[in-house]
């Protein structure tokens, strides 16, 4: 699979206990650019004032880079994610508006379902 869009979002994928989850995706072929991404992602002020921005980047030099910004793990399991179908040249964040309720586990099913989210889309055509 490959993440075709420059910029590519969905809002409100999961919601559970006030906790509202975002997915967001595009290519990248360059530590610059992953930085000028979540530069952009955090123009939006909605997006800087979140609680986390959870993300993984495959490049195809075989470079991989995670950040869990708080979430322990969850920047682990998107990039394991983009591993297992292949993605390369791509980052994708999961955004997470803390809702005043602990998740607990639940929180890593949800960067799932969110990842999932966009899979699904980029697979049917709709990103």
């Amino acid at each position: 699979m490959q993440i075709k869009g420059a910029f590519i979002q969905h809002i409100g994928v999961v919601r559970d206990r006030g906790s509202k989850y975002a997915v967001s995706a595009g290519r990248v072929s360059s530590d610059a650019d992953i930085k000028n991404f979540l530069k952009r992602l955090k123009k939006a002020k909605k997006f800087a004032k979140a609680t986390h921005n959870t993300w993984a980047a495959r490049l195809s030099d075989g470079t991989e880079i995670k950040n869990d910004d708080g979430e322990g793990g969850a920047g682990m399991i998107i990039l394991q994610m983009m591993a297992r179908e292949g993605i390369e040249d791509a980052i994708i964040v999961v955004t997470r508006w803390y809702g005043g309720t602990h998740l607990g586990g639940d929180r890593f099913r949800h960067v799932k379902t969110s990842v999932q989210h966009l899979f699904d889309a980029v697979r049917s055509g709709e990103s």
